[in-house]
């Protein structure tokens, strides 16, 4: 009776360790995860301004065109954590405004920068969905009430989504 006892409670036991176990191994794998769209999504951001500094800087654009861009785009690169979503955002009106001018494709004759523009600001809208998905799961997961009770994610914050106005320009989607 004992021995049935002892062997029914040591199961009990294991199995529990391998749950708990497994849970924060899908823990980790989802902060892994949100670290590498984190920066999928930082590459995307910085890659769009420089496309877009370097059409600021093509000369094909008007004087006062190319020096608005030019400073959303420095603006978007340069400022800190708690100002780059509204710098982001900034950025992706300012180019909409730009872009979306009358006869922009007239006046712009480089199709090579313009399709690199294209990409970049299509790699930035689902690099942002990639990483709030990832935000999204990550926090659900630590939100249960196995890894708050056992700390699975140790002193981790919750973390927080990209919220940016990221809406590619009409003239760019069109196509």
């Amino acid at each position: 009776m004992t021995t049935t006892v002892i062997l029914v409670v040591g199961t009990i036991v294991l199995l529990t360790a391998v749950y708990i176990s497994w849970r924060a191994g899908r823990l980790d794998r989802l902060h892994i995860r949100l670290e590498t769209a984190q920066a999928a999504l930082d590459a995307a951001l910085l890659r769009r301004s420089a496309v877009c500094l370097e059409l600021a800087g093509s000369r094909l654009l008007d004087p006062a065109t190319s020096l608005v861009l030019a400073a959303a785009a420095h603006e978007a690169r340069t400022a800190g954590p708690d100002e780059r979503e509204h710098a982001e955002s900034d950025l992706s009106r300012t180019l909409r405004a730009v872009v979306d001018q009358e006869r922009f494709r007239e006046k712009v004759h480089a199709p090579e920068l313009l399709e690199e523009l294209d990409s970049a600001v299509a790699k930035v809208v689902y690099s942002r969905r990639f990483y709030n998905t990832a935000v999204g799961v990550t926090r659900v997961a630590q939100r249960r009430w196995l890894a708050r009770t056992l700390r699975l994610a140790g002193h981790t914050d919750y973390p927080l989504f990209f919220e940016i106005d990221d809406a590619p320009p009409a003239a760019l989607a069109a196509e």
